[in-house]
């Protein structure tokens, strides 16, 4: 099994209701993922309850199969999908930890 985790940290010039508005999107669009993308186990979005001690704005965690399947997520038509139309657009960093468990 993998865990793959993601923080991003929403655009800057964004309001603080048009980053509660992304934030929803990509919550809502990544955890539409499960049940699509082969070998996704569980995926969750974390979007509230923030500290002010946080230095990224939502996390992504999530639980594959294998690394094959990692890499199969990665590529997935849904997946690029809610990447390319909410997600990237609405970022301005991202970190990653994937590891095994």
């Amino acid at each position: 099994m993998i865990k793959h985790i993601i923080l991003w940290k929403l655009r800057s010039e964004m309001s603080a209701s048009e980053k509660q508005e992304a934030a929803q999107a990509i919550k809502e669009g990544l955890e539409s993922l499960q049940g699509q993308v082969p070998g996704l186990v569980d995926i969750h979005v974390q979007i509230d309850g923030r500290l002010d001690s946080s230095n990224a704005d939502i996390m992504l965690d999530s639980t594959l199969e294998s690394e094959e399947a990692l890499k199969g997520y990665a590529v997935h038509p849904a997946h690029v999908a809610v990447a390319n139309g909410v997600v990237r657009p609405n970022t301005e960093l991202r970190t990653c930890l994937d590891y095994e468990i």
